[in-house]
């Protein structure tokens, strides 16, 4: 069971140089846990591709139906976004160091591994890698 944010999560979808590690991860792994804010930035991800034109029409439509398969057969396991993370989430900016840079979304995803017990996030994005090192979580990243 691994935790893992959409920078990783987008992988599977999204073809970007660490995709041909990140699939065989994900794809082996018995469950593969996500916050239930990464189903909208997920989205967001497939959307922007669209919007700046690297995609076309149909691999946005493509990649939306792929997800919502996965979605569906429960590829993903979802972790409720409830009041008591953001309320945490909230409360990691009251004490963090001013020096430290750290984007609400990559907050939310961090407090929800955390509140489920896990050490270890998979994550591509260096804000998010950032933040895990600062809250005590072990950020791991596969690919070149």
């Amino acid at each position: 069971m691994i935790f893992c944010d959409t920078s990783t999560a987008a992988k599977l979808y999204v073809l970007e140089p660490e995709s041909a590690a990140v699939r065989p991860l994900l794809e082996f792994e018995d469950q593969v846990c996500l916050s239930d804010l990464a189903r909208t930035e997920m989205l967001a991800v497939f959307h922007r591709r669209l919007s700046e034109g690297t995609w076309q029409r149909e691999e946005f439509q493509t990649a939306m139906r792929q997800f919502a398969t996965d979605d569906m057969h429960g590829f993903w396991t979802w972790l409720p976004l409830d009041r008591s993370i953001t309320e945490d989430a909230a409360r990691v900016f009251t004490v963090l160091l001013e020096t430290m840079f750290l984007r609400p979304g990559d907050c939310l995803h961090l407090v929800t591994a955390i509140r489920h017990d896990f050490v270890e996030v998979h994550t591509h994005d260096r804000h998010q890698t950032m933040g895990a090192r600062t809250l005590g979580l072990r950020p791991i990243s596969v690919g070149p």
